[in-house]
């Protein structure tokens, strides 16, 4: 009598397993995210086949063990892409052979870039497009409406969604580049379950992966996303990559786009791009769009300098007060983290005997959102709201920069120097920072540094 099927319940989330289904998963503590698959007794001989080749390194055979001086040591060899913000967060361009994996809300520019960049790479080898979620009408639509320029003899396009089928593909047209999209729409005969769950996605990126690796072929793979932002699918998926990228979307049309993983370079660098009808096009100095080149001086405005990633970039803070016109006064913020401006509020009152009976609202210049963590603006913020509420300009040539602690001190920031640098390479000829961030090489930039101790301090010098 043949065994019953082994039934296995896994969360979609993070991929852990339970011995029964239950309605929220111990391990990310998120709801109804737990799918029954079922384990097959016997395995189909292609199934045999495939797995017994997964030995090695992506599967290829190791040979046994090797003493380390009879390792050969090869460095990973590096393409441009002429994507200039891609090969910045690439830490120098894509690396061949490797997977990569890029993320993002819908709608974030994922297939933008991508289809940007495949047109490139069929300009230098044979390249392959896999859309398992559109037509090839589409992306040729795509393509004409963005005015790619690519070798139409080098760039070839399938709408498959087996994984077998894209694999033999490759092999039968030598392809060299390949995008997935998505990997969540592809499936494979390895594994069991419907196209997206935790098995199904495993289990096609490790037979891809293994491919490309004994192949030397470069992959993009497209992945979904879940309610949280995060990569959907199990958490193996991103150890079984080189390289996780993620495209943050902002309010408006600026896109950052941030390496979470990255084998073969660090995960400080940052890309900043902006989407247009032309698709998604490189931003070389950040700095120029984030600060609103007015000409005109005006209350309720600050500058100052932000890091994110290993790159310093300037931006303008504006903040207007008017008169309550209902029983509460309002708090509106754009790109700004609500308790921060709470925070600074009730410093002002506490320590400079500041009431602000004011409607007050907030706004990042350029539409970026500002992370919670980032609290070298404090000083700005707080600048830009005495200049709104006591009519005083502060001047467009003054930078300001520091965190502000609840007893009224100027904390120090990181990286204060190449943040002054970057200040004074603009033009600005005031920059206000912490005390303790002072350095005997920040005077020979040609601007004037102010080192300020106290909130007390700032309030003195910005009247």
């Amino acid at each position: 009598m043949a065994k019953a099927a082994k039934r296995a319940y896994v969360c979609s989330d993070c991929g852990m397993d339970f011995a029964r289904w239950q309605g929220q998963c111990s391990g990310c503590k998120s709801w109804n995210t737990i799918t029954e698959f079922t384990i097959p007794n016997t395995k189909s001989g292609v199934a045999t086949s495939a797995r017994s080749s997964l030995s090695g390194y992506a599967g290829i055979a190791g040979g046994g063990s090797k003493k380390l001086h009879e390792v050969e040591a090869v460095d990973a060899q590096k393409m441009l892409t002429g994507i200039g913000e891609l090969d910045r967060v690439l830490c120098g361009g894509l690396t061949t052979g490797s997977v990569n994996i890029i993320s993002g809300d819908p709608g974030a520019g994922k297939t933008t870039l991508l289809s940007d960049l495949v047109a490139r790479m069929s300009k230098l080898m044979p390249s392959l497009y896999c859309t398992a979620e559109e037509s090839l009408s589409q992306f040729k639509n795509r393509v004409n409406r963005l005015k790619l320029s690519c070798n139409e003899d080098n760039l070839y396009l399938m709408a498959e969604t087996s994984v077998e089928a894209i694999i033999a593909e490759l092999d039968a047209k030598q392809i060299k580049f390949a995008v997935i999209d998505s990997i969540q729409a592809v499936s494979t005969e390895l594994a069991n379950g419907s196209p997206g769950s935790p098995s199904q996605v495993k289990t096609a990126a490790q037979s891809l992966t293994q491919y490309c690796k004994q192949n030397n072929v470069t992959m993009f793979l497209i992945a979904h996303v879940n309610k949280n932002n995060e990569i959907a699918g199990p958490q193996t998926l991103v150890h079984i990559v080189d390289a996780l990228l993620h495209i943050d979307t902002n309010d408006g049309q600026v896109r950052t786009l941030r390496a979470n993983k990255n084998r073969f370079g660090d995960v400080d660098t940052v890309g900043i791009f902006r989407m247009t009808e032309r698709g998604m096009l490189s931003v070389d100095n950040p700095s120029e769009i984030f600060l609103s080149g007015s000409t005109t001086e005006s209350s309720g405005s600050a500058i100052t300098c932000i890091r994110k990633g290993n790159r310093n970039i300037l931006l303008e803070i504006q903040c207007l007060t008017t008169e309550t016109e209902g029983e509460f006064p309002q708090r509106v913020c754009v790109g700004l983290n609500m308790n921060r401006i709470k925070m600074l509020t009730g410093i002002l009152r506490k320590h400079a005997k500041t009431k602000i009976f004011h409607d007050t609202f907030f706004n990042i210049v350029g539409g970026l959102k500002i992370d919670e963590s980032e609290t070298c603006i404090d000083l700005a913020l707080v600048a830009a709201l005495l200049s709104s509420l006591n009519e005083f300009v502060v001047p467009r040539t003054t930078c300001i920069m520091g965190e502000l602690s609840l007893n009224g001190d100027v904390r120090p920031i990181d990286s204060g120097v190449p943040r002054v640098k970057e200040a004074a390479q603009h033009g600005f000829t005031e920059i206000f920072i912490p005390y303790r961030n002072y350095h005997k090489s920040m005077e020979g930039l040609g601007a004037k540094i102010v080192a300020v101790k106290t909130i007390h301090e700032l309030i003195e010098l910005i009247n």
